[in-house]
């Protein structure tokens, strides 16, 4: 099962970082045929009112970032955690709007991947159920998912991909989609489109006949005619199979006025066309129409036919002649069709031949220098050419390839880095034999003086629920006061939440009235026990000498320590925070030797900080703890420092717990206030996901 699970996840993983990647490319390279879809589902819903045009082309711009970067975020495993549950929570959502379409019917397809692929609603459906599985399995295990690069590059790949995706709509707006999956790009021959091939499958329809007879009145079909003693009443005829649709079936080009359909002598006409394309004028750009006019008098001068095919009524049409002295030809053609021609409002086609050969937004239409000639000695008359094949090699070389660098460079220097960490050991067979040790995170709540038995009780019981249900990364402790401990031992599990006690006697036993020894403290059940705490220090004049009786009593009976230290405020004023830190360590902790030092958990708490409000900022955090284990290397070895954990309080909440956690030195926190409720130190825990 451990050897599947991984398995199991990566696949859910690559699947959904693959359809995410190219669902999220095909709308970015299309925002416009995104926004109409969007448009078709308002309109399903009667909402179409209501949203203006430009909302739903923003929508469009950022529906198509948002997939593809959690495709790509799948594919890095970047913020696995954080990613896996956007992803689920955004198929969640799609397939309950895909229930709906596959019910209702209200569109033809959803759109899902543009004109490149065309899924049916019940296709739809059963491929996002499946889709949401995955997704499930990835947010369940995020962990198993291995990251492609290191944590600290993958800023470069989040936000690469951010403005690689917002560049490729926004120049696919101002010019023409990159790739033009519809039946009427460039190269299409629009004659071959509109035929339906010899021996393909025909529609058939049914006709009911309604006919009464003594008062009697019944339907019959062709088959079961009656006699003409019947009499007829009404019929009405429905389809019972569509038969095959070429793919350009709605094609349909009249004159304004007069209503004359030309659609056969364009398409079969020889030679050259120009086909300005506006779906609805009253939304057409008219900030070129100097060009489009300047392009029109150049086909007059050539003999080239110019027509602009639109969906617009002749007022508008008028309109649109008084604003920019439009005077060629003007034809009524389905808004659909030509939204579909062309992703551009106006736009420019020029066929030849009934064939496609050139597209132009209204933002890049030919220059007269590339209008200077006959268009078959023109460059603009012949087809482009750049082909599918340099247009993919091109996103390969801009998107593709930087990052195939970037990852190979970052995983060549962790391996570097793992080899030279390897060569420094004696045995180098343990570069492939041994996974190199990283020290322990802990988080550790210290409940002071707070809560009665029952209470306590309950809170750790509610804490361990929330962690035994939702697996911690790191390790968690509990510290309780003494009444707590034996009670709080028996609702814990302590694979999921260690117990400890917040302070220990300095006496093994005796006549020392109100006093608990280590060894009674280990009786509960507890595994670890806080000493040295600015707390005791101050209030109960512990000094360095009674702290060290009490780390060995406490080591003598199998109890880890968390020892802390820390500064007052007028000590890191005068800048004696290391000489205080260091001092305080010497005098309790650093007489041990290697062996009784692997049980010490340090713990770095200003005392300025503690209950105040106020928290050292991530960087004044990790420059002492950095100190801390500096010193501890001094003493100890490298290795040593290496191995030992240091926890940083003071103020720590779920807001600042992930800064502070995500510096290299501190291992994690000794929690005050934010312990006393489970879901403000459950926040906290939740931190070493992020």
């Amino acid at each position: 099962m451990s050897v599947l699970r991984p398995i199991g996840v990566n696949v859910c993983r690559l699947l959904l970082a693959a359809t995410f990647i190219l669902s999220g490319f095909i709308k970015a390279i299309d925002p416009l045929g995104t926004q109409y879809k969007l448009h078709d589902y308002l309109t399903a819903m009667s909402l179409d009112a209501l949203v203006p045009s430009w909302a739903t082309l923003v929508a469009a711009v950022i529906l198509a970032a948002v997939e593809f970067a959690l495709g790509m975020y799948m594919l890095f495993a970047i913020e696995r955690r954080r990613t896996t549950r956007m992803v689920l929570v955004l198929m969640a959502c799609l397939t309950a709007l895909t229930v709906w379409i596959a019910a209702a019917d209200p569109v033809e397809d959803c759109g899902c991947f543009g004109d490149a692929i065309t899924l049916t609603n019940t296709q739809t459906l059963v491929k996002n159920i499946v889709l949401t599985a995955c997704a499930a399995v990835t947010a369940v295990w995020p962990r198993s998912m291995p990251r492609l690069i290191s944590k600290s590059n993958q800023w470069i790949v989040r936000n690469y991909t951010i403005v690689f995706v917002i560049a490729t709509s926004t120049v696919c707006l101002y010019g023409l989609p990159m790739f033009d999956f519809r039946p009427y790009h460039v190269g299409a021959d629009l004659r071959k489109g509109m035929e339906i091939p010899e021996g393909a499958q025909q529609p058939t329809f049914v006709t009911t006949f309604v006919l009464r007879k003594d008062g009697v009145t019944r339907e019959f079909t062709l088959d079961d005619y009656p006699d003409s003693t019947w009499q007829f009443v009404d019929s009405h005829t429905t389809q019972t199979s569509a038969g095959y649709v070429p793919p350009i079936h709605d094609f349909s080009i009249q004159t304004i006025p007069g209503g004359d359909d030309i659609t056969d002598s364009i398409v079969q006409s020889r030679g050259y066309t120009f086909l300005l394309i506006a779906p609805t004028l009253e939304n057409a750009d008219d900030s070129n129409f100097g060009e489009i006019d300047r392009i029109y008098e150049y086909a007059q001068d050539y003999g080239v036919p110019f027509y602009c095919l639109t969906a617009s009524g002749e007022r508008v049409i008028s309109q649109w002649r008084d604003i920019t002295g439009a005077e060629y030809q003007f034809c009524h053609t389905d808004e659909t069709t030509l939204k579909t021609i062309i992703r551009s409002n106006p736009g420019l086609v020029l066929i030849k031949d009934g064939v496609v050969i050139r597209k132009w937004s209204h933002n890049q239409l030919p220059t007269a220098e590339e209008l200077n000639s006959p268009l078959a000695d023109t460059k603009a008359g012949h087809m482009p050419d750049e082909s599918p094949a340099r247009k993919l090699l091109t996103i390969i070389l801009w998107f593709v390839m930087p990052l195939t660098v970037l990852t190979l460079a970052d995983r060549a220097v962790a391996w570097t880095r793992w080899v030279r960490q390897g060569s420094n050991s004696n045995n180098i067979s343990k570069l492939f034999k041994r996974k190199k040790k990283m020290r322990k995170k802990i988080v550790a709540g210290n409940w002071k003086m707070n809560m009665n038995l029952q209470d306590g009780v309950a809170l750790a019981k509610e804490i361990n629920e929330a962690l035994a249900a939702d697996k911690p990364n790191c390790d968690v402790v509990v510290c309780t006061p003494f009444i707590h401990l034996a009670s709080v031992a028996q609702v814990l599990d302590a694979s999921v939440v260690g117990l400890g006690a917040e302070n220990c006697a300095d006496k093994e036993k005796g006549a020392f009235t109100g006093e608990v020894s280590a060894e009674m403290v280990k009786s509960t059940g507890a595994q670890y026990v806080i000493l040295g705490h600015s707390e005791r220090r101050q209030y109960y004049g512990e000094t360095a000498a009674i702290l060290k009786e009490k780390v060995d009593l406490a080591l003598a009976h199998g109890l880890k320590v968390i020892f802390c230290c820390g500064e007052t405020l007028e000590e890191r004023e005068a800048e004696k925070q290391n000489e205080v830190v260091k001092a305080e360590l010497e005098g309790s902790v650093f007489h041990l030797d290697a062996e009784a030092w692997k049980n010490i958990i340090i713990a770095y708490e200003p005392i300025w900080a503690i209950g105040t409000g106020k928290t050292a900022t991530s960087d004044q955090a990790e420059e002492m703890l950095a100190y801390i284990r500096s010193i501890v290397a001094e003493k100890y070895g490298k290795d040593a420092a290496e191995d030992t954990s240091i926890l940083y309080g003071g103020s720590c909440k779920a807001s600042n717990a992930p800064e502070l956690f995500s510096k290299p030195d501190i291992d994690g926190g000794l929690i005050g206030g934010a312990s006393l409720k489970a879901a403000d130190f459950k926040g906290i825990i939740d931190a070493w996901k992020k």
